[in-house]
């Protein structure tokens, strides 16, 4: 979608501030969030609403851990004939395991996300993907250890690179959990957007057949456990004003990894922060997510980066075209079919 010039004023950047990080997992959230700000309500409800219409929210709802889930999750790299990459990319978006699909500057020009259900498997999805496709060739690289996940963008400092909202420390996936129906339920109804009223829990819990208080619970509890990342607000950072965006990829060698991760990890412009495996025609084994106000401010941050990383060689891979960007739906009908 192309960036959308929008006038936020102080209110708007602080409340986008507040739903990218404290979003209150209470009965009555948006009016939490109005005494923080000294509005009514009904002004907060108005301001998100006219935030998604400009294209600047995406969407308020829970990110879980896929691998909690019992959920197998990659990035996927395919390398497709350039003329026919925008046919290949609709294949891939069919798919109702890929959330993520991008048009990358490199041979490797397409790249996306994909998580499967229990008891199916990566490869043999990608594989399929790949014969649809008519893929030369496709990469699996799967999170081998995991830095940094999740930024909120600060709006308040027109100046700034985006802030990170979890910070450098290594972090772990969690080990799929055993799951109660009940528990199935309440993660359906928490990956749905969150209605934009005074009690929108209350409407949530509904579908799942449950009362408002025991949805707050489960959710309460998915958090304090790491099946649930977090609560969030997620944006179209480009209409944000955060046009760019780069995958900054490292060699790094094996022993030096720890290290270098936790270093990148450290930088508040940096979103994401993975260890993946290296193919013999890929040699880069650290992943960043790197956001700026401009192709430059990327550059010089990478640069940065290296610099206190001590890795020399690498490269920045821009996003050229977004074919898919969702949350991935859990527990969907489209699992079983």
């Amino acid at each position: 979608m192309d960036k959308v010039e929008v006038k936020l004023d102080n209110i708007d950047k602080a409340l986008l501030n507040i739903l990218q990080t404290e979003f209150p997992l209470e009965p009555q959230p948006f009016k939490a969030i109005a005494r923080r700000l000294k509005l009514e309500p009904a002004q907060v409800i108005s301001r998100v609403s006219k935030l998604k219409e400009n294209h600047i929210l995406r969407q308020i709802s829970a990110i879980f851990d896929s691998r909690a889930l019992g959920y197998s999750s990659a990035l996927v790299a395919m390398k497709v004939e350039p003329e026919r990459r925008d046919e290949a990319a609709n294949i891939i978006n069919l798919h109702p395991g890929v959330s993520h699909n991008y048009a990358r500057n490199h041979t490797y020009n397409l790249w996306f996300t994909l998580t499967v259900p229990p008891g199916q498997s990566l490869k043999a999805e990608a594989d399929n993907l790949q014969a649809q496709t008519q893929a030369e060739s496709v990469m699996i690289l799967p999170t081998i250890r995991l830095f940094k996940i999740g930024v909120a963008f600060d709006m308040m400092d027109s100046d700034s690179a985006p802030s990170a909202s979890i910070n450098a420390a290594t972090m772990t996936s969690q080990e799929s959990q055993p799951l109660s129906e009940e528990d199935i339920s309440a993660i359906q109804a928490l990956q749905e957007d969150t209605p934009l009223e005074d009690r929108p829990f209350k409407r949530l819990a509904a579908k799942a057949g449950m009362t408002e208080s025991q949805l707050l619970e489960k959710a309460r509890f998915f958090l304090a456990s790491g099946v649930m990342r977090r609560f969030a607000a997620t944006l179209r950072h480009r209409n944000a004003g955060f046009v760019a965006n780069a995958m900054g990829v490292w060699v790094v060698p094996e022993n030096r990894i720890e290290e270098a991760g936790r270093i990148m990890a450290g930088f508040s412009a940096v979103s994401h922060c993975y260890q993946r495996p290296t193919y013999p025609d890929w040699p880069y084994s650290l992943f960043t997510m790197i956001h700026g106000r401009s192709i430059e401010e990327c550059e010089q941050i990478a640069k940065s980066i290296s610099q206190a990383a001590v890795s020399p060689d690498y490269r920045l891979l821009y996003s050229t075209k977004e074919y898919k960007k969702i949350r991935v739906k859990y527990f969907d009908a489209a699992d079983t079919e």
